[in-house]
């Protein structure tokens, strides 16, 4: 489904990705994880264009996401994306949040898109909050009507950019739910996440990040029992409780 190769990215004279060769499998749940500014939003980011690259290519279902010559807005429409202070429109119903994009992107008629919109929120169980406007929903409620949205369009493959790292403690655990129940039904799923029990938990494979290069990949088992790399088993070192450390 989705191609790296010797992907590249600098901001100025800051290399923000350093030669990232991933390959992500149809179907799969991979969650990208590292210490804050490893590069782990960048990398997500240029999988729908949200981010340039300077070198190396990056394929999604065989095609060039980079192709100066792509249409970038029906790019993006096939890829649902889940950014993590939610990017609800505030003067709209969650229907119409939800529906937006698809009425003037996948060109359904309003009436499909409402049906469509409607079953995705039942799906995350906001479906009695259709006509509320975002201010009057939780952290959690706005983070699931942004899930709701992006499964409109039918994507094939979602990518999730911190989904729960603005949200209260108390509403972590309700967007997670959402999230693996979509990983159950065969989602192609990038999770940028420091949810380590989620990742434990759901992800076919675990890709760990610092300062903008892969440092390792692994299932979750081997990831979180039996690290490689010596800066992986410090950032699992530094995240477990003091109460794991006694």
């Amino acid at each position: 489904m989705i191609e790296l190769k010797n992907v590249n990215k600098w901001y100025g004279d800051y290399h923000a990705l350093v030669d990232v060769n991933e390959t992500i499998p149809t179907g799969e749940v991979v969650v990208v994880c590292g210490p804050s500014g490893s590069g782990k939003s960048t990398l997500i980011r240029t999988i729908n264009r949200l981010e340039e690259i300077q070198s190396g290519t990056i394929l999604l279902d065989g095609q060039d996401v980079h192709d100066p010559k792509l249409n970038v807005n029906q790019l993006r429409a096939g890829i649902g994306f889940v950014f993590q202070q939610f990017n609800l429109f505030p003067h709209l119903t969650v229907l119409e949040n939800c529906t937006l994009a698809a009425v003037q992107l996948k060109k359904m008629t309003s009436a499909e898109a409402k049906e469509r919109a409607m079953e995705l929120l039942h799906r995350v169980g906001l479906a009695h909050k259709a006509e509320a406007i975002p201010n009057q929903l939780s952290g959690g409620q706005q983070q699931r009507v942004a899930i709701a949205r992006a499964l409109t369009l039918k994507p094939p493959i979602m990518l999730f950019d911190e989904p729960t790292s603005a949200l209260d403690p108390e509403m972590v655990g309700e967007v997670l739910l959402v999230m693996r129940d979509l990983a159950k039904d065969g989602m192609t799923m990038v999770c940028v996440t420091h949810e380590m029990g989620f990742a434990r938990e759901v992800a076919d494979q675990v890709i760990f990040m610092d300062q903008g290069a892969v440092l390792e990949r692994a299932r979750p088992e081997d990831f979180f029992l039996r690290p490689q790399h010596p800066r992986t088993q410090k950032f699992l070192a530094d995240i477990r409780s003091p109460f794991d450390k006694t």
